[in-house]
């Protein structure tokens, strides 16, 4: 499915459009455990039909999914994945259920996740074709996705950022 996105870039650059040639960049979690925080969507709020072409099956429970990409300054490390995790909860203003989790591929590089209780936050690492990273997050509460984007372009000393609600 071909559609545009406005891609929003940290560093002075204005908002501009871009081609989005799937979904599929996007890593889709979804967590059933929304049900509890609940909450009525704010009337500015984009419907999950508007967003994601879907139906909103469900209209009582809000969601929130996100995506921060960006070049970072040097090699991402595991270490540095765990505590920039820790630290986006923070950020984020969400609770902390598992302790963050990483694995590396040696095709493709390092991945991480956090559970939180509003649902979780996934990060993504490459060395090659080229330093790169990627995170996509998830919840069923309210969080600013301007502080969470100047957060990990100054944690990871990113030259270049983009970040969008989807």
């Amino acid at each position: 499915m071909q559609r545009k996105r406005k891609e929003t870039f940290l560093g002075g650059a204005t908002a501009q459009a871009a081609e989005w040639a799937h979904l599929s960049q996007f890593h889709v979690h979804a967590h059933l455990v929304c049900k509890k925080h609940a909450q009525k969507k704010p009337d500015n709020q984009h419907t999950m039909t508007t967003i994601l072409g879907l139906p909103d099956l469900a209209p009582e429970i809000f969601r929130k999914r996100a995506v921060i990409e960006g070049y970072p300054a040097q090699p991402i490390t595991s270490e540095q994945i765990k505590e920039y995790l820790e630290m986006l909860s923070d950020v984020c203003g969400m609770k902390t259920l598992a302790a963050p989790t990483m694995h590396r591929s040696d095709t493709f590089g390092w991945a991480g996740w956090i559970h939180w209780e509003t649902s979780g936050a996934h990060f993504y690492a490459w060395d090659q074709p080229r330093l790169f990273f990627s995170v996509d997050i998830y919840t069923c509460k309210q969080f600013s996705i301007e502080k969470a984007a100047e957060f990990t372009k100054e944690y990871f000393r990113a030259s270049r950022i983009v970040y969008r609600d989807i």
